[in-house]
């Protein structure tokens, strides 16, 4: 092994849930995993073959949903015609 080398990691556990989105030319896949650290949410976007990762502590999932679920009122106020700023 040279100083290059990474230390051996164990191989990534499989999910506890998964979810799968299709949408147009994207896949969209969120893992529920754990490792010693806690309970996290690994979602990944896949285009053509070009993979991007972000990783959600189970801590912040709740501030997360409720994020999210503003962003999609605001945006369904934005395709309806209304105000989102209610002026």
């Amino acid at each position: 092994m040279s100083d290059y080398d990474s230390p051996q990691r164990p191989p990534p556990s499989p999910p506890i849930a998964s979810e799968k989105i299709t949408n147009e030319r994207k896949i969209f896949f969120l893992d529920l995993k754990e490792n010693q650290r806690g309970r996290f949410l690994k979602i990944t976007e896949d285009v053509g073959g070009r993979r991007d990762t972000i990783m959600l502590p189970a801590e912040a999932f709740k501030d997360f949903l409720e994020a999210l679920e503003r962003l999609v009122e605001f945006e369904s106020k934005l395709s309806s015609g209304d105000s989102p700023t209610g002026s």
